[in-house]
């Protein structure tokens, strides 16, 4: 297929523009900043350097999550290929789609792809990877949708028979009540017969999961420390990022990692778009992200109190990670 097929085979809606997200991020940082204790949201990581370190944290060895779920994917695509039934695969987050290529293999080897409809807050990232996946698998219809899964999820396109891919453990960055408001979303958009594909990070040992938060290397720290560069830059604050520390812990209570920043010494941070100076004790830290740690029986759960059937669960042979399919 040439580049010019390719675009002729994509639809793009756009529910969030560059405006959007600008007043997004002032409201956010508004909040946040002005809080006790203070965080910032986890989508403000992904700027273009953010997503090159996140891109690095992937590979390292203490961050086992994306190899564990990948090789799930790669042992049983065609098993949920053929337990979907579905002719349309939905990617909430989607980003380059690299590992849903694995998904696109089986379904298209079953003779049922259709369509793609990848959905991402990243216009440009999603128009590239839409493109090149229009491209790979010609005769699939590819409808990218640009939109934040926390307010767009019932603007998803209702195509063919869907089965809607939620994966990477995504979902373990929203508290429980955000979860929970998530999944009713999804399940309110999906029609009977259509399903969810879940990805989540399991519960596991406590050292396990720090070290994949606070990797030898420091990439992750640089990953954490670049939020205050983006902070800076679009919204003209005057963070210095060498004076403050990565954190990351393990909250045995809520079963989640918390990562956050530490202010090393007193300081007062202004951010001229927003009108404000941010004052920092000693000492005192920022959530910027959790990652919440799943069991299988609160999993289910959580998908039955949205009104969705967990009907396959799959994972590795260490336990890391788990697939988990529910239908609506």
């Amino acid at each position: 297929m040439t580049l010019g097929d390719a675009v002729q085979a994509l639809t793009l809606d756009v529910h969030l523009g560059p405006d959007d997200m600008a007043a997004a991020l002032r409201s956010d940082a508004r909040k946040g900043l002005t809080s006790s204790p203070k965080q910032l949201q986890p989508r403000w990581f992904y700027d273009e350097v953010g997503c090159s370190l996140f891109d690095r944290i992937t590979c390292l060895d203490e961050y086992y999550l994306t190899r564990r779920e990948r090789q799930i994917l790669v042992n049983h695509a065609d098993d949920i290929a053929v337990a979907t039934g579905a002719d349309t695969l939905v990617e909430l987050g989607s980003g380059t789609s690299e590992k849903t290529r694995i998904l696109l293999d089986a379904f298209s080897e079953a003779g049922a792809l259709q369509r793609f409809v990848p959905f991402d807050i990243a216009e440009a990232t999603l128009r590239s990877a839409a493109a090149a996946v229009a491209s790979e698998y010609p005769g699939t219809s590819v409808h990218a949708v640009v939109g934040d899964f926390e307010h767009h999820v019932g603007l998803l396109p209702h195509e063919g028979l869907r089965v809607v891919a939620f994966l990477g453990s995504t979902i373990g960055n929203l508290v429980p009540a955000k979860r929970a408001k998530l999944l009713s979303e999804i399940a309110g958009n999906l029609d009977d017969g259509e399903s969810l594909l879940l990805g989540c990070d399991l519960v596991k040992d406590t050292h396990r999961l720090v070290a994949a938060y606070n990797d030898a290397f420091g990439v992750t720290a640089a990953f954490n420390l670049n939020v205050l560069s983006v902070l800076n830059r679009e919204l003209g604050a005057g963070f210095d990022p060498e004076r403050f520390a990565h954190v990351a812990c393990f909250d045995t209570e809520n079963e989640w990692i918390e990562m956050r920043l530490r202010s090393l010494e007193a300081q007062t941070v202004p951010v001229v778009d927003l009108g404000i100076e941010v004052e920092f004790g000693e000492g005192e830290e920022m959530r910027t992200e959790v990652s919440t740690k799943f069991r299988r029986e609160g999993v289910e759960r959580e998908l039955d109190e949205a009104g969705l059937e967990l009907r396959h669960f799959w994972s590795d042979e260490g336990g890391d990670f788990g697939l988990f399919l529910a239908f609506r």
